[in-house]
């Protein structure tokens, strides 16, 4: 009878251990889902903006406005320098039939930053120039978005210049409250032939606003009589 009693005390030790585990387990399992519950989802990265791929493509090879170029490495050699050209450094837009001076200014465009590389490619240099600026709002108002226009030529440097290759970038600004809003510019496709006996110290990439190359607004359409 002693021996029994001892097995029985045994046996309903061991089931208060189980039934304890169990509900530590239990209680393990709706806490942890109570805390996955709570914990919010990870939120989405941001989208590269331009100045981001502007930073991707050059890193350190850009250039401020003014500053001398980075020392070209083997892979450079072939990629002129990259100068503003005389006269379209700046952008300035007046209201309509002013000039863009005192209150009359509606906004300014400047370029800061500039940056290239190239690659060869069947014979021909494939150049990508980047360029990064600011808009400032004028007295006049500026309004709620900017196109911007930008010439990148390829002049071959000498006595009498030689035009090589142009193109027309163009990147609109949404203003915002602030009076200064950045802009980047990254043109990919610039392509030119490079004679075998010349070198990019004979060449040069000039960039510079071109107000003439902007979008034509379309005619306001005529009214019958």
């Amino acid at each position: 009878m002693r021996h029994r009693l001892i097995r029985q005390a045994i046996g309903a030790g061991r089931a208060d251990r189980w039934r304890a585990a169990m509900a530590l387990a239990v209680t393990g399992v709706l806490l942890s889902g109570c805390s996955g519950a709570g914990t919010p989802p990870p939120e989405a990265e941001p989208l590269p903006t331009i100045g981001d791929r502007f930073n991707q493509l050059f890193g350190r090879k850009s250039q401020a406005v003014g500053e001398a170029a980075p020392a070209a490495d083997g892979a450079e050699l072939d990629c002129p320098i990259v100068k503003i050209r005389a006269g379209a450094s700046t952008y300035a837009v007046a209201a309509p039939g002013k000039q863009p001076v005192g209150s009359d200014l509606r906004y300014q465009a400047t370029i800061t930053r500039t940056a290239r590389d190239c690659r060869r490619s069947s014979g021909q240099i494939i150049a990508r120039i980047g360029i990064q600026g600011r808009v400032i709002a004028g007295p006049a108002g500026s309004p709620a978005t900017v196109e911007i226009p930008i010439r990148v030529a390829v002049v071959q440097a000498g006595v009498q210049e030689k035009m090589i290759a142009t193109k027309v970038y163009r990147t609109a600004v949404s203003m915002t409250e602030d009076s200064s809003t950045p802009f980047s510019l990254v043109g990919e496709d610039l392509a030119y032939s490079m004679p075998p006996s010349a070198t990019s110290e004979s060449y040069v990439f000039y960039i510079g606003f071109d107000p003439q190359a902007l979008t034509p607004e379309p005619a306001p359409a005529r009214k019958r009589k």
